[in-house]
């Protein structure tokens, strides 16, 4: 979207091919001398205390490096479901994590919630204001956005450091940067598309026209919701 004009979906086969896009964007963008502000579905930080058991520190871009540094990515095949095995492994072995969606068992990771056992929060802090948002322990099945958590924060990870000081993650981040990072949720507002098209690529748009029409001043007070260590749906009303 450009000057309040929304354009057509584009389609990404896989991870791979989205993040070389994502680069090729980017690299566009500042050599126009534009500002970009990036969307993604999936949350960008774990309820409190998680970085700091797995890494630490509270710092969640740590923890976006920690991901970076063990998710193993291919075109047909990922290791998400073992990471979570590992994480588990270190808490105790049933949880945080839970649901397998491989055929194989994984030591640590329980296929169903009847034997798991968290011992962090349940949801964000934000999760409790948006209304029919997803845990991000969840790693399969309906309404599942663990995996998406797990593969997604690597990515964003090697955007910042493929474009040093030139790209910020909000609100981890003062957005003093061209680009921006934001966390989205676009079936926040936004329900079934009209007949014939695709879900998706509806609410994504519609997410992007709503934000671009609103005034200058709303925006800013959004992007001051103080979330540092969990991150936070940019259109949720802090409270």
């Amino acid at each position: 979207m450009r000057d309040g004009v929304a354009g057509g979906a584009v389609y990404q086969r896989n991870r791979q091919v989205a993040e070389a896009w994502l680069e090729e964007l980017i690299e566009a963008e500042l050599s126009a001398g534009r500002r970009l502000a990036l969307g993604f579905d999936f949350p960008f930080g774990y309820p409190a205390g998680f970085a700091r058991g797995l890494t630490g520190t509270d710092d969640p871009l740590l923890l976006w490096g920690w991901f970076e540094a063990r998710i193993e990515d291919a075109l047909q095949a990922n290791n998400r479901f073992d990471i979570a095995g590992e994480i588990n492994r270190r808490f105790g072995g049933r949880g945080p994590f839970w649901a397998n969606g491989l055929k194989r068992d994984i030591e640590g990771l329980p296929r169903r919630k009847k034997v798991y056992r968290n011992p962090f929060p349940d949801r964000r802090a934000v999760e409790h204001l948006a209304k029919g948002s997803f845990t991000c322990w969840q790693m399969s099945g309906a309404g599942s956005v663990g995996g998406q958590v797990m593969m997604g924060l690597p990515v964003l990870s090697r955007l910042r450091r493929r474009f040093p000081g030139q790209v910020a993650a909000w609100p981890f981040e003062p957005l003093d940067t061209p680009v921006a990072l934001l966390e989205i949720w676009p079936s926040l507002t936004h329900g079934k598309p009209p007949e014939g098209i695709i879900r998706d690529a509806w609410q994504v748009q519609q997410c992007a026209l709503e934000l671009a029409r609103r005034p200058v001043a709303e925006l800013q007070r959004l992007l001051a919701a103080d979330a540092p260590e969990e991150g936070w749906i940019l259109g949720v009303e802090p409270q």
